[in-house]
Order: C-alpha cells, then structure tokens, then sequence
C-alpha cells in the first residue's frame, strides 16, 4: 500500500506542473495591460514602467513563468495589488467557506445518489425507479446557478424561509444554526446536478453486480434481501461508484464558483472573479493552482479507497 500511495503521489507531479503552466499562459495571454489595470487612474507611463518592473512582467515569458514556479515551490504565492495581502493568506481565509459549502454538498451527492441508485436498482422498471429516474434527469437537466436563482426566489424572497445570501446574518447570528440557514440552499443547489450523476451510475453499477453469481448464490442460501443489497451487493459496487465520487468531487468544487456568486458566498470562487476583474494576476493563479491541488489530493484520497476495496488495483 505504501508503495501504491507512493506511485500516485509522484504520477501528481507532473499534472501540477502541467496546470501551473496552462494558469500562467493563460493568464498572460489575456489582452491589456496588468499594470494599466492594477494602477486605474493612476496608470502614468511612469507608474505602468515602475510596476511592470517590480512585478517582473518586463522579463520574457519563460523567465517570468520560473521565477513565479520557484516562489510556488517556496511556498510563496505572491502578494496581492488589489487587497494589498499575501495571496496564500487570502486564499486560506476564503477556502474553509468554500470547504464547507462543497464539502456538504459533496456529502449530500454522495448519500442521496448512492441511496437513490440503489434503490432504483433494487426496484428496477418498479414505481420507485421510475420515480427516480425522472427526478434524477431532471435534476441533471437544470443548470445549477438557474436552481439557485428559483429556490432564493421561492424560499427567501416568497416563503422567507432561508437567508437571501452570505454565510452568516449581517447582524447578529454568527453561530451553528445560522450557518445552516444560509448553508441549505447553496448546499443543495451545488450537489442537485452531481446527485444525478451518481445516482445513474451507481444504478448501473448496481445492477451489474446484481446479476453476479454470488448474489445468487447469497440469495439461495436464504440470505435476507435487504442484506443481500446493502451488505454484499453495495459493497461489491462501490469499487465502480467511488471513481465517480472523486470526479463529481471536482465537478462540486469547480461549480462552487458560480453558486458563490449567486449566493454571495465568501469563498474561493467568489474571490476568484473578483480577481478576474481586478487583473488580480497572482491572486488568480494561485487561487487556480491551489484548488487544482485540492483536487488531485482528494483523486489521491479516492484512488486509495478504491484500492482497498479492490487490491487488485494495485498490481
């Protein structure tokens, strides 16, 4: 095992390194001038030449992309013009708000789509996995920051059942049950999308496995139903639906970016538009390399799990 975390921790590097050059070409690639958006009004010839030189952006591209590298492998992720702070500072306040918001929805995916594709697949052409199979493609049809713009303006602006935006009230509040209030509908607006998917997958997994010799001898043997499905099949199917988790999991943290805007959630992506149109360049792309990091962790994370329910991946 330690061999196999190993091998993947190594086969991660080059995928990083692989992303921090397409985020920098990118962002250079931009048209304008970074320093003529940072400084405003105050964007002189003088002060565009001052600030271009002090952020390197006078050196050629290929030096400007290892000196910013070599400050990354340093843990250094620059400072940033427009809030005047450390990026990595910036980026560690705003992502524990992201972490909760994706790291609930991510939970709610994972538990309604799994609960939901196996009962779909334990009731297959059944009422129940008909039922489920309209719910599920009609969750997957509507765009997620549309469900978020419909369910503020049902359940907060008609009912006035949740919070309208942010993470905690403006006045007073601040504690668990406030959080969970402004957290509900972002939350679930998040994982609608990816609930679906895992739960059309994890049926398809489901019943393959259902149609295994040993479900059938399980259930010759006068094995209990609900342990033949819970016990013996999920188990033998979460080999297959946990590679789905860990890409839904990116699917959560990237769609983050938009619900955050619709909800005025404080977190990444919220930060990371904001960057955008500031010309925010070192706040972006250490915003964008961090996240990307994040997720090829929790891909690291998934590939373990799924390698302990399945040594054969090991090989």
């Amino acid at each position: 095992m330690g061999g196999y975390i190993l091998k993947r921790l190594l086969s991660a590097i080059p995928v990083l390194l692989g992303i921090t050059i397409i985020v920098f070409l990118i962002m250079a690639l931009i048209p304008g001038d970074p320093a003529t958006a940072i400084l405003g009004s105050y964007a002189t010839p003088e002060n565009v030449e001052r600030l271009n030189r002090h952020l390197g952006l006078d050196e050629p591209l290929w030096r400007q992309y290892f000196i910013w590298l070599g400050n990354l492998l340093q843990g250094d992720f620059g400072r940033s013009f427009a809030l005047n702070r450390p990026v990595l500072d910036e980026i560690l306040d705003r992502f524990s708000a992201t972490l909760i918001l994706a790291g609930t929805a991510f939970v709610l995916c994972s538990l309604l789509g799994i609960l939901a594709g196996v009962v779909s697949a334990a009731r297959q052409y059944g009422f129940a996995d008909k039922a489920i199979t309209f719910v599920v493609i009609l969750g997957i049809s509507v765009p997620s920051f549309f469900l978020g713009m419909m369910m503020i303006l049902l359940f907060a602006v008609q009912l006035r059942w949740f919070p309208v935006s942010g993470m905690y009230a403006v006045w007073g509040g601040g504690d668990l049950p406030d959080l969970i209030r402004h957290l509900t509908m972002p939350a679930l607006a998040l994982s609608v999308v990816a609930t679906g998917v895992i739960a059309r997958l994890s049926r398809g997994a489901m019943l393959e496995v259902l149609r295994q010799d040993f479900i059938r001898t399980a259930r010759a043997k006068g094995v209990h139903e609900r342990r033949v499905i819970w016990g013996h099949a999920l188990r033998a199917a979460m080999v297959s639906i946990i590679p789905v988790l860990g890409i839904q999991a990116g699917f959560v943290l990237s769609g983050a970016v938009y619900i955050e805007m619709v909800f005025q959630w404080p977190g990444v992506g919220r930060m990371l538009v904001d960057a955008i149109l500031k010309r925010d360049i070192l706040l972006v792309q250490g915003g964008v390399v961090f996240v990307a990091a994040c997720y090829v962790g929790f891909n690291i994370i998934v590939d373990v799990a799924q390698s302990l329910l399945d040594p054969r991946i090991r090989t």
